[in-house]
This record gives C-alpha cells, sequence and structure tokens, in this order.
C-alpha cells in the first residue's frame, strides 16, 4: 500500500505526539483510515478476506504501538478485523445460497417441483473437497482462480471465462461490502452521543441530585437531553484535580440551566449521602466489566458502595476492549506532567540532588486514570441500552473475534 503510507505515518506520527486524544476522536479516525486501507488494498484471487485481514493487522500493529494508552485504536482495529471475518462468512453463505442439499432416494425421485438446483450431499462433499485442493501447476502458469480450474473439466473455455469475470465480480462485492460495514461503525460511532441520551429520562428523575467526576462530553450530553425532557435536577461536579476538567462541566451545565454545585474531590465522601445517583464517563470498559477511568473515580465509586448510591456509567460501544487489565497489552496508567501539580519555582530549592546517589529528595506523581473493578458499577448505559456489569463480555463477544486479541501481523515464514 504505497499511497497510503504516507496517511499511516502521519496519523502514527499524531498518536505518538498527543496531537489525537479521547476516545471518540481517535476512534473516529482510526476507522476512517482502516476505510481507506482497505479500499486501496488490491485484492488478489484467493485468500481475499485473509490477505485484507493481514494488511489490518499490519497498520493495526503500528497504530497501537503509537499510543498504548489509547485503548480505542486497538478496539476499532478488532472491530474492523471482526468485521472482516463477517462479511467473509456471509460472503461464503452467499455462495451456495440457492442450493438444496438432499439425501437422494427413490421416494423423492418425483418430488421435483423446486427450480432451484438441487444438489446430493455427496455432489456438494465433493465440491467442498475440489474447493479446498491446492491449485493445480496449470492453473497456477494461467493465473486462474482455483474454482475455475477445478471446473474446467466439465465445462467449455467460453464458460470459464464467465466464472473468471464472477470470480472477480464476487472479490469486487466482499471489498464493498467491507467498506460499508466500516461505514456503518463510524456512523456508529458519530450517533453514540445521541443514542446515549435518549435513554436519560428513565434513569433520571425529578428532583434527583446527581454527581460526576471531572469532564465527560457523554455525560454532559446525558444529563442535556434530561433537561431537555423538563426534568428538575442538581448536579454536584467534583472539580477532577490536578487538571480541574469538572470547571468547565460545571461552567457548561449552567450556561444549560441546569443547577450545579463544584465540590473538591476529597469532599465526596461528605456530600455522597446527599447524592441518589452517580454518573460518570470513562476511558475504557475492559471485557471482565470493570472500567479505566479518570483518577479519583474509585475513590467515588467508594463512596457510592458505602452509602448504597447507584455508580452508572456511560459510555460508547467504541470503548468496549476485549482485553482483562492483567492482559500485558493494556497500558492501565501513564503519569502526566509534575507541573499539573507543583510550581516549579516555588518548589525548586527542593529539587536540589542532595544526596550521594544523585537522586532527588522531592518526587511527583501524577497519574492519569484509576481502576474501578466490576464490583463497584452498577449499571452500563451505551449505545445499546443498559447492561449489568456480568454481561459485558457477551456484548463484547458480539463485536470481536477471540483470535484477533492480539493484534500483529501474522508471519510469512
Amino acid at each position: 500500500m504505497p499511497d497510503m503510507q504516507p496517511l499511516i505515518s502521519d496519523f502514527v506520527l499524531k498518536l505518538k505526539r498527543r496531537k489525537v486524544e479521547g476516545s471518540h476522536a481517535v476512534a473516529r479516525q482510526t476507522a476512517e483510515l482502516l476505510r481507506s486501507v482497505v479500499s486501496q488494498h488490491r485484492m488478489g484471487s484467493t485468500n481475499q478476506a485473509a490477505a485484507l485481514a493481514d494488511a489490518i493487522h499490519a497498520v493495526g500493529e503500528h497504530l497501537i504501538a503509537a499510543n498504548p494508552i489509547e485503548l480505542a485504536v486497538g478496539n476499532t482495529v478488532r472491530r474492523v478485523l471482526h468485521i472482516i471475518k463477517e462479511e467473509d462468512i456471509s460472503f461464503t453463505a452467499v455462495g451456495i445460497e440457492g442450493l438444496s442439499v438432499t439425501a437422494v432416494s427413490d421416494d423423492e425421485c418425483d418430488s421435483g417441483n423446486d427450480d432451484r438446483p438441487t444438489l446430493s450431499a455427496a455432489v456438494l462433499a465433493s465440491h467442498a473437497r475440489n474447493a479446498l485442493r491446492a491449485p493445480s501447476l496449470q492453473t497456477l502458469l494461467d493465473d486462474i482462480p482455483v474454482s475455475t480450474a477445478l471446473s474446467h473439466s466439465s465445462s467449455s473455455a467460453g464458460d470459464s471465462d464467465g466464472k473468471t469475470g464472477d470470480k472477480s465480480l464476487k472479490t469486487r462485492k466482499l471489498k464493498h461490502d467491507v467498506i460499508a460495514a466500516i461505514g456503518d461503525l463510524i456512523e456508529e460511532i458519530d450517533t453514540c452521543y445521541d443514542q446515549i441520551s435518549e435513554q436519560a429520562v428513565e434513569h433520571i428523575h425529578q428532583n434527583e441530585v446527581i454527581l460526576t467526576l471531572g469532564r465527560s462530553r457523554t455525560v454532559k450530553e446525558f444529563l442535556y437531553a434530561a433537561k431537555e425532557k423538563k426534568r428538575s435536577f442538581r448536579v454536584f461536579v467534583a472539580e477532577g484535580a490536578p487538571r480541574y476538567q469538572g470547571h468547565a462541566l460545571a461552567k457548561e451545565l449552567v450556561e444549560k440551566g441546569i443547577q450545579t454545585t463544584v465540590i473538591t474531590d476529597s469532599a465526596v465522601f461528605a456530600m455522597i449521602s446527599r447524592v441518589n445517583m452517580v454518573i460518570v464517563g470513562v476511558h475504557a470498559i475492559m471485557a471482565n466489566g470493570g472500567v479505566i477511568a479518570p483518577v479519583g473515580m474509585n475513590m467515588v465509586a467508594l463512596a457510592a458502595q458505602r452509602h448504597a448510591v447507584p455508580f452508572v456509567v456511560v459510555a460508547g460501544s467504541h470503548k468496549l476492549c476485549p482485553l482483562y487489565p492483567h492482559n500485558p497489552e493494556v497500558l492501565l496508567n501513564e503519569l502526566k506532567s509534575p507541573s499539573d501539580l507543583l510550581d516549579f519555582g516555588e518548589f525548586s530549592n527542593c529539587m536540589n540532588f542532595s544526596t550521594q546517589d544523585g537522586t532527588p529528595l522531592l518526587n511527583v506523581a501524577n497519574p492519569t486514570f484509576d481502576y474501578v473493578p466490576p464490583k463497584l458499577v452498577s449499571l452500563f448505559i451505551t449505545d445499546t441500552g443498559g447492561h449489568s456489569p456480568s454481561y459485558m463480555y457477551r456484548l463484547i463477544s458480539e463485536y470481536y473475534s477471540a483470535d484477533d486479541l492480539v493484534v500483529r501481523r501474522k508471519s510469512t515464514s
């Protein structure tokens, strides 16, 4: 794919430099890039689906390595690989559509009113074996598809040319169907906020008090939708130190006419007894139902459990990750700049390398994420509806294939 290499390299560079951040933006741009990869891929005469999947594996491996903390990249790559498998299965099923398999018997000789061709089980089995047979030398020299060469002995030369053209047509159809399915995936990512927001009125009731942490667009749209349905409620926003994204969310909620109270993160336990429900956004939903969320979220979840307050997670399907937290492919956290916590000018006298081994006396840890185990989550609200943590593995199995968990290009040796 020489034409695609500049686009791939440019997106890899953006991921490395954190020019693209946030699960929604990352997932959408990854899906668009992979759609272009499929569009530019040259389909061979055999093993089209396998070759296409190998190309996605090669690109996906580079994208995931560019920024491992953005799990939405790997999620999207695996979704596309699953799409290729599904379309290939559908493509194969269409190939035998209209053929009825029967076991020939004397009693059924006279019942032949069906216009569709009828094949015995033995004939179909023979055809299946021929389809799996290695191509002959003549086939390789003539560059004829295997299925065409197998039927050459019982058909004319003109009929063989027609089958070759039909093979090319089916190959283009497979590619077209994969591109269309990726387009549906992009539309699913784009509409996830609307699909989730439509469920707000079912979960937020009159005069309730909602608590959230930091700033999440999914949570914001969810609360907006409840307000538009004339629900009257109040929101406590924990500020989300040290980046204080909760301040921006509070301002946005007030502009929509929602009663909002900003609290410090350390005040969550003190205020949780007044709360009816905790609604938060997350970075990723793992296969066991646990979530990777902004730092401080585990404290909020523990406070909610202690006071029997429902802890609700709102997230789009592109955040569903088929990996478990203990998988080596999962990077659970990263450390941000210490400047978010300390003013280096004010603490410059504490930064002296005064120990014998040259290490500083003052260290600063500024993690980005928390891990919240599934036992602390009450409900997941996704664009496909509400689900309990125990159901997430079933939902994930519908989106991903088990053999695509590790995205790595298969060896050609």
